[in-house]
């Protein structure tokens, strides 16, 4: 009996191992140069590639909207929910990688082959859940990774604005989307290395800019913080929170790039506490400094007055928005390539072809629904709550709800929850708070917030929150 457990356990061990040396040797084949220009910037698997992916992937064009959600909730809950949120989201990013490590072991036993193939999260389901839990999952990662890529390209054309008004956003969404439709020649995460890196950097100078360009310019006359006034505007802003820290659902494709995938642990925690360094600073002062000016006004560049740094941080949020847009496609690329059998093609311009159709509805939908705010809480009220805190959580308990799964898991508790009970807990309280609080009263809200937005601007808004031209004339 203990010889056969230690053999589970030396096999389960050496699955590390044995995907690095694979990985190793692919990369060797393809350039014997370790130095070269090509390894430098496009060939990434380390740890440091997957922090830079989760920190850079976390934060976008939230940064513009949370000081928006600080007017709805006021300062406190807005600080708190971040950090409680942020954790939350550290958790189940956790978890996902914990399932991950378990199928791909389980995979390796039986000399399953994974080149040219990338892992993605309804197939760890699959595999470990069954044919509806695939299904499941499926349906609400591809539904939030479409509405995710609308947000980016929504974003792009507000932002743009800012700068150059000659255009309406209506048209710039257009010009943007021809721009975004480019990331179809990005084969996999394992080519994000720079735009990774870059990116962080573009949200670092953004969020710093809106700090100390909110305190530059001090507060407004007659400034009010009235904090939650009505229910709907609170959980809209809550769920945005709960949005901007659920960011995971490319999470398991960010670790089939790895080299070491288990590795992993804890790098979604290190990239969150990194992100609060930039999300609470920069929501706090824009509010400290306009106030409840921001409950009509969803991007936080509108209300600061124009200068060469704003413009800056204008420019680089639109180069992140487009590398965000990238994240987002990417895993609906690789399932639109398993769809139609070609997911293998070594082709870049073959597979860049197949991959268009999947950009068009994202298109659509920009042009459709040009609010991103209301937009970002029903997504995170509706979509979020289950496929990156519900569904993983779930999936955990039901994995290892027998004593022999359990034992024989690929993976052990953490060192501090050293307990599947505890575990069990946690992950109970994660899906009841979230189901009620999140999809619930969440739901409610960001709808209500939504359909106000329809009635108010209607469907296909040429210019939606914008100034009225001055030389508009009326015949």
């Amino acid at each position: 009996m203990m010889s056969h457990k230690q053999a589970e356990e030396a096999m389960v061990s050496s699955f590390d191992e044995i995907y690095q040396q694979h990985e190793e040797n692919e990369e060797e084949k393809e350039d014997h140069s370790i130095f070269s220009l090509k390894n430098v910037l496009w060939n990434g698997g380390s740890v440091y590639d997957a922090w830079f992916s989760c920190a850079s992937n976390q934060v976008a064009q939230v940064l513009l909207t949370l000081p928006y959600s600080f007017s709805q909730m006021g300062m406190v809950s807005g600080i708190i929910l971040q950090i409680f949120y942020g954790f939350l989201g550290s958790w189940t990013a956790y978890l996902i990688s914990f399932l991950y490590i378990e199928y791909r072991s389980r995979k390796e036993r039986q000399n399953v082959s994974f080149k040219n193939h990338v892992i993605q999260w309804f197939e760890v389901l699959d595999g470990l859940l069954g044919p509806y839990w695939k299904a499941i999952g499926l349906a609400f990662n591809c539904t939030f990774l479409l509405f995710g890529s609308v947000i980016q390209l929504i974003a792009c054309a507000s932002n743009i604005y800012y700068i150059n008004d000659k255009l309406d956003k209506r048209t710039w969404t257009y010009i943007f989307g021809a721009c975004c439709a480019t990331t179809v020649f990005i084969p996999s995460f394992h080519n994000y290395r720079i735009w990774s890196f870059l990116g962080l950097i573009m949200t670092t100078y953004t969020a710093w800019y809106l700090t100390i360009a909110s305190f530059a310019h001090g507060q407004v006359d007659g400034v009010t913080h009235q904090g939650p006034k009505k229910l709907v505007l609170y959980f809209t802003g809550a769920t945005n929170i709960l949005y901007t820290f659920g960011g995971h659902a490319v999470t398991v494709e960010i670790m089939h790039a790895m080299w070491k995938p288990k590795k992993f642990k804890y790098i979604y925690l290190l990239a969150t506490l990194y992100v609060y360094t930039l999300t609470i600073p920069s929501a706090s002062a824009v509010y400290w400094a306009f106030g409840d000016n921001l409950l009509n006004h969803a991007n936080a560049f509108s209300l600061l007055p124009q200068s060469v740094w704003r413009d800056a941080a204008v420019i680089l949020m639109l180069i992140h928005q487009f590398i965000t847009f990238g994240f987002a496609c990417t895993p609906l690329y690789f399932v639109w390539e398993k769809v139609v059998g070609m997911h293998d093609t070594k082709s870049i311009f073959l597979r860049a072809l197949i991959r268009l159709p999947v950009v068009i509805p994202i298109w659509f939908f920009a042009i459709i629904f040009p609010f991103f705010g209301p937009i970002n809480s029903a997504v995170g009220a509706l979509l979020v709550s289950f496929t990156v805190y519900i569904i993983p959580a779930l999936a955990h308990m039901i994995t290892y709800r027998s004593a022999s799964a359990r034992q024989n898991a690929a993976e052990k508790p953490p060192v501090f929850l050293p307990s599947w009970t505890a575990m069990y807990v946690l992950n109970t309280f994660v899906v009841v708070w979230v189901f009620v609080v999140g999809f619930g009263i969440g739901g409610w809200a960001s709808v209500t917030n939504f359909v106000r937005q329809v009635d108010t601007f209607g469907l296909f808004a040429k210019c939606y929150q914008c100034p009225k031209p001055v030389t508009e004339k009326h015949t």
